[in-house]
């Protein structure tokens, strides 16, 4: 899938993802010794964007499971559909139940969901297990299973291994503790806040019409923020929305007037907005 680190680097950002030197290491070590990557860090530092970036260049399908509480073997990895099976069964009354359950359990009733989709394809694919943390903790038995050897028993069909075994990113908010059983299976990265100087790159790229020195200022602001005590601090993402913001709104300058204007662009609760508006010093910065 790619040749060096360097080549992640470039690539990934001709997508439009600036990788740090450890995301590319880290993307090129997953993809040469054909590991899964769990990546960890705070919500919308581009956890799922690299995912996302990985199948575009390398011109691979993406199957997304999306976790959630309560998320089971149904809508992971397949099920049966159930009302054309009843079908088939009114269809043929007078046949008996062998004669009807050898047809009813067959491809044609089976409903493939993102695991056993990913498994069983046989074009470049990268499977992205999105949120993990979120998935109740008799979920990670089912990865595990899949992850080790990259199969699925469905005991009506037998066992189907994978031809092509995709590239795995499991993505986690660190909202709750993976298992050590499943880590141990996975490359670890973890995605915190860029540097300054990413950052900047990143506005650059995503906002170019935006001027280098409101650029700076916002990154400056968005740098302060986090460094207090908020309930939730902005992300890349919301760094990014606020660039945007501040160029639709035609400024030219991050005044207090602007900022306190636009502060529910990037903080999404009132009291982390009431905080920052009695403490942020824009002189200071």
């Amino acid at each position: 899938m790619f040749t060096s680190v360097d080549d992640v680097s470039a690539r990934l950002a001709e997508t439009g993802y600036l990788a740090s030197p450890a995301v590319a290491t880290t993307v090129f070590l997953a993809a040469r010794l054909g590991k899964p990557l769990l990546v960890e860090g705070p919500a919308g530092v581009g956890k799922t964007e690299l995912a996302k970036a990985v199948a575009q260049v390398a011109d691979a399908r993406l199957v997304r499971l999306q976790c959630y509480e309560g998320v089971d073997e149904s809508r992971a990895l397949y099920e049966w559909n159930h009302a054309k099976q009843l079908l088939r069964i009114s269809a043929g009354r007078g046949e008996s139940w062998d004669e009807t359950r050898t047809d009813i359990f067959t491809e044609e009733f089976l409903l493939p969901r993102p695991l056993l989709t990913a498994i069983r394809g046989d074009e470049p694919t990268v499977l992205l297990i999105d949120e993990t943390d979120k998935a109740d903790i008799e979920m990670e038995g089912l990865l595990l299973e899949v992850l080790s050897d990259f199969q699925v028993t469905v005991p009506e069909l037998g066992t189907v291994t994978a031809t092509r075994r995709p590239f795995v990113v499991l993505t986690s908010n660190a909202g709750r503790e993976l298992s050590e059983a499943l880590r141990r299976r996975c490359l670890f990265l973890h995605i915190g806040f860029p540097e300054e100087e990413l950052e900047r790159r990143i506005v650059r790229l995503k906002v170019p019409g935006l001027g280098a020195a409101l650029t700076e200022s916002v990154v400056r602001v968005v740098g302060a923020l986090r460094a207090m005590d908020l309930r939730k601090v902005p992300s890349v993402a919301e760094t990014i929305d606020w660039a945007r913001t501040l160029l639709a709104l035609g400024a030219g300058t991050l005044d207090e007037t602007v900022v306190r204007d636009t502060l529910g662009v990037i903080l999404k609760h009132q009291d982390d907005i009431q905080k920052a508006a009695a403490k942020l010093d824009l002189d200071a910065l």
